[in-house]
């Protein structure tokens, strides 16, 4: 996975309008990022972690969606494996105001580095739970918060409406 080289830069409108980035690719200041493809593990968790929040939407008033483009920043666009949209934010085609969390599920090609950008992308617009789940790990969930990654096992606090075990989303693996 690197940097597409075909175009070093990109009008950001070209991305938009491409169907030949969607929705393999992100846009990070004019290059366009290509984005692992997902495996079976990969895409079994993508699937739990939306099964979960799929059955606590009209209770958590919570949108799940994959693999949809949020505007991070005013030249940059990242595409999380799963976000968790405020049911009462208006619909938006390409996401610009935080979601309540996103989750990225790991491929054996993602790099830390790559990572780690990404995350603080996320942090930086203001997303409060942002998740790393490690497919090839037990108990393989991380959360990025004040700029560090660290194991968790819990999501939300006791007091938030939305608040429960991660090893909940691992039962629903197929």
């Amino acid at each position: 996975m690197a940097t597409a080289s075909a175009h070093p830069h990109v009008p950001v409108e070209v991305y938009l309008r491409s169907s030949e980035y969607e929705p393999d690719a992100e846009y990070v200041d004019g290059e366009i990022e290509e984005r692992p493809m997902g495996e079976f593990d990969h895409t079994s968790w993508q699937q739990a972690i939306q099964k979960w929040f799929w059955q606590h939407e009209q209770e958590w008033n919570i949108r799940v969606r994959p693999e949809l483009r949020v505007q991070v920043s005013d030249t940059r666009f990242r595409v999380p494996d799963v976000t968790v949209l405020d049911r009462s934010r208006p619909i938006e085609q390409i996401i610009t105001h935080a979601p309540v969390a996103i989750f990225e599920v790991l491929s054996p090609e993602d790099s830390m580095t790559r990572i780690l950008r990404k995350l603080r992308d996320y942090e930086a617009m203001g997303i409060a739970q942002i998740w790393v789940i490690d497919p090839e790990e037990q108990n393989g969930f991380y959360r990025f918060h004040n700029s560090e990654l660290t194991p968790a096992s819990v999501f939300g606090t006791p007091d938030e409406p939305i608040h429960f075990e991660m090893t909940e989303i691992e039962k629903l693996l197929d």
